[in-house]
């Protein structure tokens, strides 16, 4: 251990993590990091507090973004739907009453629980 390497002992890993912990040169790196992004973002608030419209556009691009994410999570659900439900009707009958029998359980057991959770 003595040039630096680990032999994977519970104290060594310890000493080299907490030595990963202390590096003055990584603290100073994410600090000024995390200032510049502080005074970035502050000259793009008053930018737009100056800029009503721009403002507005923005709003209203980052909710067309976020209902854009919302239709693609939906189709995505969708798709997933009938490939299962594809994949179900490939089975033999008798392998399909089983598999919708046991998930049909399960997912009457995990609304239970989330029930319970949210009491």
């Amino acid at each position: 251990m003595a040039d630096g390497t680990s032999t994977g002992e519970p104290i060594d890993v310890l000493v080299k993590s907490t030595r990963d912990l202390l590096r003055p040169e990584e603290l100073v790196r994410e600090a000024t990091r995390d200032i510049v992004k502080d005074e970035i973002r502050r000259h793009l608030e008053k930018t737009l507090h100056d800029d009503p419209e721009l403002e507005q556009s923005l709003k209203d691009a980052v909710r067309d973004l976020l209902t854009a994410r919302a239709h693609e999570y939906a189709a995505l659900v969708r798709v997933g739907t009938a490939s299962a439900r594809l994949g179900l009707s490939a089975l033999p009958p008798e392998v399909r009453h089983a598999l919708m029998k046991d998930l049909a359980d399960l997912l009457s057991k995990e609304l239970g629980q989330i029930a319970e959770r949210s009491l």
